[in-house]
């Protein structure tokens, strides 16, 4: 039996967003001149709500405002790594933690599922001693620059479904012969949750606090 315990990331393992906070930091060490380029973002933004631009494509053109088209990777990394030690310090929940640590001590496989870019992802998920990743993917992940484009789907709702479906597949898995925990804070990651053998609501919002009572999900609330 495969024991699998699969996370969200941006708040359920931590307080706030993670992928805003990340394109400031690295564009205040970058190219601070960048941060000027804020005063676009709520039009960008706005856009989205109107259904004009897709979700894809408002975390590509955000990434594109704030650090750029085309970064070289060895540029980047120095301050992907800084950023995760920031999210350690200041941006994680003390009860995802030893939910984590609890998962682990019983034999589960730890596996973070999140729409945030594996770019950034994958330094906080060794951070937090996590065996796979699972996110959204930048084009050619395997060049030595990082183009702000996504590569296949934006890990979110159903897609991320997807995405877990595939990587257990490539793992070898087999779903009838594994037991699963999920955890997410969002309604968007109801597909995940109702994928799994134990559903929990971690600091849900409202609309998954009201789906998780409907279901009988448990619900944490990890200051």
């Amino acid at each position: 039996m495969n024991r699998i315990a699969i996370y969200d990331m941006d708040r359920t393992i931590t307080i706030s967003g993670t992928y805003t906070p990340f394109l400031l930091h690295v564009s205040a060490r970058m190219a601070p001149w960048r941060l000027v380029l804020t005063i676009l973002i709520p039009f960008v933004m706005l856009a989205y709500v109107l259904r004009l631009i897709p979700r894809a494509r408002l975390k590509e053109i955000n990434q594109t405002l704030m650090i750029g088209h085309n970064v070289r990777r060895t540029k980047l990394q120095p301050h992907i790594e800084s950023y995760a030690d920031k999210v350690m310090a200041k941006n994680v929940r003390k009860g995802a933690l030893d939910r984590i640590a609890r998962d682990r001590a019983e034999g589960y496989r730890l596996v973070l599922a999140t729409a945030s870019y594996r770019l950034y992802v994958e330094a906080i998920a060794a951070r937090l001693g996590f065996d796979g990743v699972i996110a959204t993917d930048h084009l050619n992940q395997d060049l030595d620059y990082v183009r702000a484009r996504i590569a296949g789907e934006n890990c979110y709702d159903i897609a991320k479904l997807r995405m877990i479906k595939d990587w257990m597949a490539s793992e070898g898995i087999v779903r009838a012969d594994s037991h699963i925990r999920a955890y997410s804070d969002h309604v968007s990651d109801a597909p995940m949750l109702e994928f799994s053998d134990e559903a929990y609501a971690a600091n849900p919002h409202p609309p998954l606090a009201r789906l998780a009572l409907e279901r009988g999900w448990p619900r944490f609330d990890w200051a």
